[in-house]
């Protein structure tokens, strides 16, 4: 389907199945810290990952990442910590990687993203397509659905 609609295809942290299906690239988890896949350059096969502090980025530099996602910006409900945007610029500007800002992203916080210094940004409740029937109305102290 992705051929099709001409979207290009990553496989999670399996190279065997990227090389099966004829991917476009390979996602390396942040956990995933082995040096395998320095070799899927020669078969033009994209590699991108996660990090989520130095350490990780440097590691994905070494697995040769063309981009690596950079998380969690922001406050989410997952993580306890976040970067926040000076620390986060820090990070990208420190590394000659290409580095995407993911995690926290909302329409709340959706202006701060002009002050990083990043490729391009991610997310999922971004994107999600809101319905009326759940949007939260404030009226003095209370909140109410409509």
């Amino acid at each position: 389907m992705c051929k099709k609609k001409r979207y290009p295809l990553f496989v999670s942290n399996d190279i065997k199945l990227t090389l099966k299906v004829n991917a476009d690239g390979i996602y390396i988890p942040s956990f995933n810290r082995t040096k395998r896949f320095i070799n899927l350059e020669k078969r033009k096969i994209i590699v991108i990952g996660s990090a989520h502090n130095q350490k990780e980025i440097k590691e994905k530099i070494l697995q040769r990442c063309k981009l690596i996602f950079l998380s969690p910006i922001f406050h989410t409900k997952k993580s306890k910590s976040n970067l926040g945007v000076h620390k986060f610029n820090y990070l990208s500007l420190f590394n000659k990687a290409k580095i995407v800002a993911l995690g926290g992203i909302n329409e709340k916080n959706l202006r701060k993203l002009k002050l990083l210094h990043t490729k391009g940004f991610g997310g999922i409740g971004i994107f999600q397509k809101k319905t009326g029937l759940l949007r939260p109305v404030f009226i003095k102290e209370k909140i109410l659905f409509k």
